[in-house]
């Protein structure tokens, strides 16, 4: 039964999978059908790539164009020949693949949305691979394609040890277990688990907010394990049914919010073949959270710890005999400190420490200087030398290349471009590896000393491609079969005029006429730890299709968000909305003033999450500027959002009352004048449900007019069918109110 609050909502009607592959004949949506089907044309490019240590062979994930299956694949360097190892439909002989809800959950918090082998391992010596389909383990010979399943079920987070001899996974028991690969049998490590106390895997907020995604690590000689210990016995339980099956009991999950109490997270070591299990001595009352651990041959086992405040971290290295630590360096920052989530990978393996191969200097990341920076440390903590310039721009560590006295970043001048570099260890000026404006990447495998490098750049074009680290030569190309669309978008980046110079992309329509006027659309999302006015062509495919309909579609990086220093981000320090709306507000009326056909008095804001969230409060509290507003999956009470995120920003709610009320969207309900039209996915576990149920509760009471679309899904939103209508309704909301014409 609907509870009296939400019977006047307006309900658009509910979007899921099961609505079906066909979609409308109307060749006016075949763009963005064909977005959508294609994953913004980014399925059929090569992922994940490793190459054997004999620098011969590359191994990679790849699906089909419209098919998001991952299949795995392998590259003969020097002839260019490919070769497709194996296929999820070899291995489920025509069943469905099947994911637990733990394996759902890890996936949400990757946003990872793709099928089959979402990632797999290489053994040391690249003779094996390692994957995972429907919580099993499959163990394959390279040679001979011999494939052999491991004993066991609802593996998740399989790891070869270093020796390529064993491999470890945590399982359905919520017990980390060890498979020795030649006898192809398992043993638990750890015993004890219940429904509140695990063994082996990273908490929520590690995952969520950290890009931990671990929670074991082997040591270099495969001897001994590392794992974590998560008693969440303290931390309140949310449960989210699915509405399509009442029948089936709800999922839950253990969900920290802010000012409530977080997992207790302890780390012990146990021996490979078993044994009494060694803890690990730590302070973990004053620091709680787990950010990183790094153990390889190179260095000591270190682990980095935040305060709940995360304004102090410690870098400390474990003594794996005794279990006992002690400090090798601390930062601190009287705001906030931001963990160097640029250099985490896919799985947050790639965060500093980087030590170098003789155990006496490692690499290390920090923004103590007002920007993010690379620096060179000794194995007392004590600066060497600063390797990059604190005005260079950093955006994320790739690797490090002792042999050619040099590592790898990525970086630039251009906080809207990313560029792969190459500095000298010994200090000195960087090299640029990548030339037309674009987001680059690279990954670098030392052994065999190959960079590959991947080419995004702004007029769409792409290549994945190998390169030998001594000279630069390209050597290989990972082949690519994704699609490509007739015309790419073509968004004008620019920085503004005025008191403060942001960031902005506009994004006109392919058929715009010189001096008429159009209505607005800002695609925002205002917060911190993300960019979204980048060199990315295909960062636009949206933006373009609804400018397309007769729309100036405009973003803008405000302060707040990433790429202009310390001070520039922590203005958000007590008050999410306050600098975010202003800085919109602001970089509106400078593009407006020197692009005519901007008309402001028809704007409309949409976004996701935060943007979702920023794009409520600004309808609601400049009705001058926003004519309308679509908020999808925002956050709309922040003492419900997670405790890592939303204590970084705005404190404990205990001590901070007012920074919550004052970014609390239901503050400023009964002020709504303008269409709101709210989207939000029933079963998301990240945003809940529960924020857009209670703005619109207070929107009712108040007395305030608004709509509803609930969706069937989480917080990703993927599915081709899925996305389409939703982007119709929300197009469909924009022309009513912008275009009623």
């Amino acid at each position: 039964m609907l509870s009296r609050q939400l019977l006047p909502v307006v309900a658009l009607g509910l979007s899921a999978a099961w609505v079906g592959a066909a979609t409308s004949a109307d060749p006016d949506l075949q763009y963005f059908r064909d977005v959508a089907e294609t994953r913004n044309y980014t399925l059929g490019r090569p992922i994940a790539p490793k190459i054997t240590p004999d620098g011969r062979y590359a191994f990679f994930l790849r699906s089909a164009p419209r098919d998001p299956t991952l299949r795995l694949f392998e590259l003969d360097l020097a002839s260019g020949a490919e070769r497709e190892l194996l296929t999820p439909a070899q291995l489920l002989g025509g069943a469905a693949e099947s994911l637990s809800v733990e394996e759902k959950a890890r996936r949400e918090r990757q946003r990872q949305s793709l099928k089959g082998f979402t990632s797999f391992q290489m053994s040391k010596d690249g003779g094996r691979l390692l994957v995972t389909l429907s919580g099993k383990l499959y163990l394959v010979d390279r040679a001979t394609l011999k494939i052999t399943e491991l004993p066991g079920a609802g593996w998740i987070d399989p790891q070869f040890s270093p020796d390529g001899k064993f491999a470890a996974a945590t399982g359905a028991d919520r017990e980390l277990h060890v498979i020795d690969l030649a006898s192809a049998t398992e043993r638990a490590l750890t015993h004890g688990a219940t429904e509140t106390l695990s063994h082996g895997s990273a908490e929520f907020v590690a995952q969520e907010e950290m890009s931990r995604f671990h929670g074991y690590w082997w040591s270099p000689d495969s001897a001994t394990l590392l794992y974590q210990q998560t008693d969440e016995s303290g931390v309140e339980v949310r449960y989210v049914a699915d509405p399509l099956h009442p029948e089936q009991k709800p999922s839950k999950f253990f969900y920290p919010r802010a000012g409530t109490a977080n997992a207790v997270v302890k780390l012990f070591l146990v021996p490979r073949g078993g044994g009494q299990p060694l803890p690990v001595a730590w302070n973990h009352i004053a620091f709680p959270y787990l950010a990183h651990v790094a153990w390889d041959r190179a260095g000591p086992l270190t682990m980095l710890v935040q305060n709940r405040e995360q304004t102090e971290e410690r870098l400390l290295v474990i003594d794996p005999t005794s279990g006992a630590t002690r400090e090798l360096w601390r930062e601190t920052d009287s705001m906030w400190l931001n963990l160097d989530d640029n250099a985490a990978g896919s799985l947050g393996t790639q965060r500093p420490p980087f030590w170098l191969n003789d155990g006496r200097q490692f690499v290390w990341t920090t923004e103590r200087r007002g920007a993010w920076q690379v620096e060179l440390r000794d194995i007392t903590g004590a600066l060497v030398r600063e390797l990059t310039p604190v005005t260079w721009g950093y955006r994320g560590f790739v690797g490090l290349d002792e042999e050619g006295n040099g590592f790898y970043v990525r970086g630039g001048d251009d906080p809207r471009e990313t560029h792969v570099w190459k500095f000298p260890l010994a200090g000195g000026p960087g090299v640029r590896l990548t030339g037309a404006p674009g987001h680059h990447r690279a990954t670098f495998f030392p052994e065999p000393r190959l960079l590959v490098r991947t080419l995004d750049h702004l007029d769409g074009s792409y290549r994945s491609e190998i390169l030998s680290a001594s000279d630069a030569r390209v050597i290989a190309t990972l082949p690519s079969v994704a699609e490509a669309p007739a015309q790419w978008p073509r968004p004008e980046l620019l920085r503004t005029s005025g008191a403060r110079a942001f960031d902005a992309a506009v994004t006109r329509p392919r058929a715009f006429a010189a001096g008429r006027k159009y209505p607005v659309i800002l695609v925002v999302y205002a917060g911190p730890a993300s960019k979204r006015v980048v060199a990315e062509p295909r960062t636009f495919l949206t933006d373009q299709w609804m400018a397309d309909r007769g729309y100036v579609v405009v973003r803008i990086d405000g302060r707040g968000t990433p790429g202009h220093g310390r001070e520039w981000e922590r203005v958000f320090k007590g008050n999410f909305i306050d600098v975010a709306l202003e800085d919109q507000v602001a970089g509106l009326q400078a593009l407006g003033t020197r692009y005519r056909e901007m008309d402001l008095s028809r704007v409309g804001v949409t976004g996701w999450s935060f943007g979702g969230y920023f794009a409520a409060m600004a309808v609601a509290r400049r009705p001058d500027i926003f004519r309308c507003a679509v908020a999808g999956a925002p956050v709309v009470t922040w003492e419900n959002y997670d405790t890592h995120y939303t204590e970084r920003y705005l404190g404990l709610p205990q001590m901070a009352p007012e920074a919550y009320r004052r970014s609390d969207v239901t503050t400023y309900a009964a002020d709504l004048t303008r269409p709101l039209l709210l989207i939000h996915g029933l079963t998301d576990d990240n945003v809940y449900f529960q924020h857009t149920l209670q703005l619109a509760d207070k929107l009712y009471l108040a007395g305030k007019p608004f709509e509803l679309l609930p969706m069937l899904g989480t917080h990703m939103v993927s599915d081709p069918v899925v996305r389409l209508r939703q982007q119709q309704r929300i197009i469909e909301f924009f022309n009513r109110e912008l275009r009623p014409d």
